[in-house]
C-alpha cells in the first residue's frame, strides 16, 4: 500500500465524519426529528440545492461506469453523455415550485407522502414504496461495487475488505446526520469533484503528450473509437434517443432528485440551484467521459473498464495529487448512495412503519422519542442486505445502474408530472401507469427482443403513459356521469 494515497482518502473520509457530526448538532429539530432527518427542515440555499443535486446525480456510473464506457466505445460515448447536460435543469424546472408549494401544503416529507396527498390511495403508495426500495436496491449495490472496486485499486485492500471499509463509513456518516448532514457531505463532494476532474484532465494531456496526439493513438488502436457510433457501430440513432430519454427526461422520475425539490428555503435558491447545477452536471459528464475515453490511448488494456479512472489518476497524477484527487470519484459515489440510502430509510420507516404497519405509533407521544434509534436500525438493516448482494459484483456497473434507473422512471415519472399539471389525473390511472410501466419495462428487459436499438424505457414510458390517459380520462368521465 501507498501511504502517500492513503493517508489523503484517509483525511477525507475523516473529513466527512466531521460534517456529519456538525450537521447533526446543527440541526433544528423544532419541526419534529423527521423533519430535520428527512428534509433538512427545508432550508437549503441555492448553491448548496445545486451541489447536492448534481453530487446526487453524478454517481459511480458517472465516475466509474460512464468512464469505463468510454473507454471502450471512445469518443462517440463522450459525445452520448453530453446528452444528460439539461437533466438537472428539467428536475428543478418541471418539479420545482410546485413540488416546493404542495409538500408545505400538505406537510409531506416523503415522495410517497406528495404521491397520497394527490390521489388519496394507499394502493398507490405501497406499490410505489416498494418500486423504490427494489430499484434503491440494485442502484445501490451499484455504488457499494463501485466504491470498493476505488478502493481494491488505490489501497490494495481485497475487494471484500474495500467493500466492508466503504459501506461501513456510509451507512455509519448517512444514520449520524440524516438529511442534513447529505447535503452538507454532497457540497463537500461536489466541490472535490470538479477539482479531481481538472486535475485529472490536466494530468492526462500532459502524460499524453496532446489532445491530438492522443486522438491520433486512438485511431491507431481502432478508427471506431473516434467516430459518433464507435466499435461495430453499437451507437446507433435510436439507442442515443433512448439513451436521452434514460439519463436526462427521465431523471425527472428519479426520487432521490425529485426529494431535493421539497427542501429548498426559497424561490431565490431554487433558480440559483438551476443555473449552478446545469453547470456542474455539464462540466462533470464532459470532463469524467472525455478522460475515459482519452485514458485508452494511456493505458491500451486493463481487466475491467471500471478500473480506468482510478487506475488514469495513479498513472498521471503525482502520488500525494492522486490521492486528493481519488477522492473525487469516492465523493461521486458516496453523495448518490448517501441520498439513496436516506430516502430508502424515509420509505421504510415514515411510509411503511408508521404509515401502514404500526399506524398507532404515528401519534404515540413516546415515538418521537425512539424515532432516531429506529431510523439507525432502519438504516443499518437495509444497507447490510445490499452489503451482501455487493459481494457478488456484475463485470461493468453501468448497465446493472441503468437497468435500476430504468425501473424508477417507469414507475415514477407520469405519476409525478401529472399528478402535478393534469387536473383529471386519478389513482387508478397512476397506479395503472405504474404497474403496466415497470410490468413493460420488466418484461422487455429480461426477454430483450429486437427493438431496432430503442431501450426498454422509451416503450415502457409510451405503455404506462397510455394507461394513465386512458385509466384517468375513462374513471373522470364515469364520475362526471355519477355526478349528473
Amino acid at each position: 500500500m501507498n501511504s502517500q494515497l492513503l493517508i489523503p482518502m484517509a483525511l477525507y473520509l475523516v473529513a466527512v465524519f466531521a460534517v456529519a457530526f456538525y450537521s447533526r448538532n446543527k440541526g433544528d429539530r423544532s419541526g419534529g426529528f423527521l423533519n430535520e432527518y428527512l428534509l433538512g427542515s427545508r432550508s437549503m440555499g441555492g448553491f448548496v440545492l445545486a451541489m447536492t443535486l448534481a453530487a446526487t446525480y453524478a454517481s459511480a456510473s458517472s465516475f466509474i461506469g460512464g468512464p469505463g464506457a468510454a473507454y471502450q466505445m471512445g469518443l462517440g460515448w463522450v459525445l452520448l453523455a453530453m446528452i444528460q447536460l439539461p437533466a438537472a435543469w428539467l428536475t428543478l424546472g418541471v418539479l420545482g415550485k410546485k413540488f416546493a408549494i404542495e409538500s408545505r401544503r400538505h406537510s409531506a416529507l416523503t415522495l410517497n407522502d406528495m404521491l397520497y396527498a394527490r390521489y388519496k390511495n394507499r394502493g398507490v403508495v405501497i406499490f410505489a414504496s416498494l418500486a423504490l426500495l427494489l430499484a434503491f436496491f440494485g442502484t445501490m449495490v451499484v455504488q457499494f461495487v463501485g466504491g470498493a472496486r476505488l478502493l481494491q485499486t488505490v489501497t490494495g485492500l481485497s475487494y471484500t475488505h474495500g467493500l466492508m471499509l466503504f459501506a461501513l463509513t456510509v451507512g455509519v456518516y448517512t444514520t449520524i446526520g440524516g438529511f442534513r448532514a447529505v447535503v452538507m457531505t454532497d457540497t463537500v463532494q461536489g466541490i472535490m469533484m470538479i477539482v479531481g476532474t481538472i486535475a485529472l484532465l490536466i494530468g492526462i494531456v500532459h502524460a499524453g503528450g496532446s489532445l491530438g496526439e492522443m486522438i491520433t493513438k486512438l485511431h491507431d488502436i481502432d478508427p471506431a473509437l473516434v467516430t459518433p457510433y464507435g466499435p461495430n457501430e453499437f451507437l446507433t440513432e435510436p439507442f442515443m434517443l433512448s439513451f436521452w430519454v434514460l439519463v436526462c427526461f427521465g431523471v425527472i422520475g428519479l426520487p432521490h432528485a425529485a426529494v431535493r425539490c421539497m427542501s429548498y428555503k426559497s424561490s431565490g435558491s431554487l433558480h440559483k440551484g438551476m443555473v449552478i447545477s446545469t453547470a456542474m452536471v455539464a462540466f462533470l459528464m464532459l470532463g469524467m467521459h472525455l478522460a475515459g475515453a482519452l485514458g485508452r490511448a494511456i493505458v491500451p488494456e486493463i481487466a475491467n473498464p471500471d478500473q480506468i479512472m482510478p487506475t488514469l489518476m495513479m498513472t498521471v497524477l503525482p502520488p500525494v495529487v492522486a490521492g486528493i484527487f481519488l477522492a473525487g470519484p469516492m465523493a461521486a459515489i458516496m453523495s448518490t448512495i448517501d441520498s439513496q440510502l436516506i430516502q430508502a430509510s424515509a420509505t421504510l420507516l415514515k411510509d411503511l412503519y408508521l404509515n401502514y404497519i404500526n399506524p398507532k405509533a404515528a401519534s404515540a407521544p413516546e415515538t418521537e422519542s425512539k424515532l432516531p434509534t429506529l431510523s439507525l436500525w432502519v438504516t443499518g438493516i437495509f444497507s447490510l442486505l445490499v452489503f451482501v448482494a455487493a459481494t457478488n459484483p456484475p463485470d461493468m456497473i453501468i448497465w446493472l445502474n441503468l437497468l435500476a434507473f430504468g425501473g424508477m422512471q417507469a414507475v415514477f415519472l407520469w405519476p409525478l408530472i401529472l399528478g402535478l399539471y393534469w387536473k383529471k389525473a386519478t389513482a387508478a390511472g397512476a397506479l395503472s401507469s405504474m404497474v403496466t410501466g415497470l410490468g413493460s419495462y420488466a418484461a422487455l428487459s429480461t426477454f430483450k427482443p429486437d427493438m431496432g436499438g430503442i431501450h426498454a424505457i422509451v416503450p415502457s414510458l409510451a405503455i404506462s403513459l397510455v394507461a394513465f390517459l386512458i385509466v384517468s380520462t375513462v374513471q373522470h368521465q364515469q364520475g362526471k356521469a355519477v355526478e349528473a
